[in-house]
């Protein structure tokens, strides 16, 4: 065959296991295309976010021989242009499951229809379709064990991931994009990003390197080291997932065939479970819509949040006086990154103990981390407000420094990122308030200078928090 196929890149920069791009290299020649949608997407990408992209296409591009397109606007309206430029057969992507994602491209198939324009989509994304997981009266589930254990896994197992193309005939007249992803100002014009860079490698070869590095290190230890935010017991994969540089279904059969035993085996079970749970992230956001905006639980519509800016500045800028709650808001500041054992705790301090509503958490998420993801950061600051899904009760609050002493019990973590605490003895590394004036003076930390004291006092917000709690539930 030798049509002619524009490949729409969105969330999958890859070329293995890319069922579009995998769809068109049977057909023929292949125009590859990367639009950035200026025109439906309801808020832009965060700077950090930005920054990621910036990088992976500039891979993508290398991978495709310089002929990625790259444009911005209004996708329909581009893509119509290159239909005609270029006499396109057929146009195809990969599925998005955003709210705005979903209702553009119906749209766009039905206007690239009335011009006689095929188009076709596949799932690229996810390891189970939204609509195919359901209960038995065949409404979705709100609890994520019984989605994964009864639902997902009752289900088809995810397909097997595709190879990368043997060969990707590239359309021949397509110019060399060139300058076009620089054109598109994706980089800081203050150099903020110099941490960033010297820790992260985007693209599909950065994604190899971290599975396979994972592989051969964490994994077999990941239940326990997962919550240890001074190791890397993670797979750090969240931001190639978030663009699609690896899919789930390459990750998910990397980690069953990498098993020592199986995949009930603890550590494996608890890995696959967390890619069950960003299953689950999608899931909610595609059935209820509204979860990036509205309380799932709308009982929390009546709830007393306060409005402190002071408290959200500190918040922001890893000055709250209590070590963990700073050391993950200056890791995210500097590295674009937040282990997710301090994701659930600087989250926990935000709206629990400053009482100030997870819309402010979500949205300086959504600018700093790398993996900024709707759906993930929508459910999971849902999940520690206890307004969403399944949600951690509400009446949870976690310690900030009995957290720090369980899971960064040296307090090497802290002394990473906060380094006027460094000469502390672990006795006090958590809990420098509590420390005698000789050794605070032995370790040059003044409190209240450089570095501050506590902004709220940990007991008196846990009763104050509980208590307006109460009051909620009296509302019925």
């Amino acid at each position: 065959m030798n049509k002619k196929t524009l490949v729409w890149f969105r969330q999958d920069l890859r070329l293995a296991d890319n069922p579009a791009l995998h769809y068109a290299c049977s057909q023929g020649e292949v125009l590859p295309v990367y639009i950035v949608d200026t025109v439906n997407m309801p808020r832009p990408l965060g700077g950090a976010s930005s920054w990621w992209l910036h990088h992976a296409l500039t891979e993508l591009n290398n991978s495709l021989d310089g002929k990625l397109q790259v444009y911005s606007g209004e996708p329909a309206d581009i893509i119509k242009q290159l239909f005609e430029q270029y006499q396109i057969s057929e146009v195809i992507w990969n599925r998005c499951y955003q709210p705005w994602q979903i209702a553009r491209d119906k749209k766009l198939k039905s206007t690239l229809a009335e011009i006689s324009i095929t188009a076709k989509s596949f799932n690229g994304s996810l390891l189970w379709e939204p609509w195919t997981v359901l209960k038995k009266d065949g409404t979705p589930y709100k609890v994520f064990t019984p989605y994964y254990r009864k639902g997902c896994l009752s289900k088809e197992a995810p397909r097997f991931p595709l190879p990368k193309p043997e060969n990707i005939n590239l359309l021949a007249d397509a110019p060399q994009s060139g300058d076009s992803i620089n054109e598109l100002c994706l980089l800081p014009d203050i150099a903020w990003d110099t941490q960033i860079a010297a820790e992260w490698k985007p693209g599909e070869s950065g994604a190899s390197d971290n599975l396979s590095q994972f592989l051969s290190s964490a994994v077999n230890e990941y239940k326990e080291q997962r919550n240890l935010p001074n190791i890397k017991g993670t797979s750090r994969l969240s931001p190639y997932l978030r663009f699609g540089e690896i899919s789930v279904n390459q990750i998910w059969y990397a980690i069953l065939q990498n098993a020592p035993t199986s995949q009930e085996d603890p550590d494996i079970d608890c890995y696959l479970s967390e890619l069950g749970w960003r299953e689950f992230s999608y899931y909610l956001l595609y059935h209820f819509p509204t979860l990036p905006k509205d309380n799932f639980n709308p009982k929390f519509d009546h709830f007393n949040w306060q409005q402190n800016d002071n408290f959200l500045t500190a918040w922001t800028k890893g000055q709250t006086g209590y070590p963990i709650v700073d050391a993950g808001m200056r890791e995210l500041w500097q590295t674009g990154y937040m282990h997710n054992r301090v994701r659930m705790i600087v989250g926990s301090f935000l709206v629990k103990n400053l009482r100030l509503h997870w819309h402010h958490g979500e949205a300086w998420f959504w600018d700093c981390l790398l993996d900024a993801d709707l759906a993930s950061n929508s459910a999971s600051w849902q999940w520690v407000a206890g307004t969403g899904a399944d949600a951690a009760p509400y009446f949870r609050i976690f310690n900030p420094v009995t957290q720090g002493q369980k899971f960064d019990s040296e307090g090497d973590y802290v002394r990473r990122y906060c380094p006027e605490l460094r000469r502390l003895p672990k006795k006090f590394i958590h809990n420098p308030w509590d420390a005698p004036k000789d050794i605070l003076d032995y370790a040059q930390v003044k409190l209240g200078q450089n570095y501050p004291t506590p902004i709220v006092d940990l007991k008196a917000t846990r009763e104050s928090a509980l208590a307006a709690f109460s009051a909620l539930k009296e509302l019925g």
